[in-house]
């Protein structure tokens, strides 16, 4: 069995959406969430269907090796970013080397870096006057967004679209791929 440990610091619907995907996978589990914010409704979430959980504070992820840690205790092949804000640390980074994946609100390399999350994508993405966004599925490393991307998916923008709806049209993607690359990426020899 693989097992996934999943970093999320707030609502955790994408969380939610792999953690279903995988309920009863017969080769992926998804064995744990991690939050940095203790109360993170994603928590509630992961509790409610039988997911471990674990949070942690800036000096324990940046000054110490607990996480690293808990995640070798659970026997982690993967660590997935769904909605997880900070930078990654080196030991976790050289740890996981190629086992770290996170997705993006839009198709890097445009729109990415630190701050470009969530409604800041959007709205960058619409003041921009692009014709298209998407998401990106990549591997992390010590820069934000600048890991190996693996997958990116595409929508359409509108005129009439504003930045909430270019963000549903997002989170559709979101939902509908993160899942998918996450299993071929851990299927695929």
């Amino acid at each position: 069995m693989q097992r996934i440990a999943i970093f999320a610091s707030g609502t955790g619907t994408n969380a939610a959406r792999i953690i279903e995907y995988f309920k009863g996978h017969k080769t992926i589990e998804v064995s744990l969430v991690l939050s940095n914010n203790s109360k993170a409704p994603v928590l509630d979430k992961a509790t409610n269907v039988g997911v471990e959980t674990y949070t942690f504070n800036r000096e324990t992820f940046y000054n110490t090796n607990q996480v690293l840690n808990k995640l070798n205790s659970k026997k982690v092949d993967l660590i997935v970013l769904a909605g997880f804000m900070w930078l990654v640390p080196e030991n976790l980074v050289h740890s996981y080397s190629d086992r770290i994946m996170n997705i993006h609100p839009a198709l890097l390399p445009k729109y990415g870096g630190k701050g470009m999350y969530g409604m800041h994508v959007h709205r960058a993405v619409k003041e921009a006057g692009e014709t298209e966004t998407g998401v990106t599925i990549h591997l992390v490393n010590k820069e934000y967004d600048k890991g190996r991307i693996l997958a990116q998916s595409k929508c359409a923008i509108d005129k009439k679209d504003t930045p909430e709806t270019i963000a549903e049209k997002i989170h559709a993607l979101e939902y509908a791929n993160f899942p998918l690359e996450i299993e071929r990426y851990l299927i695929t020899p």
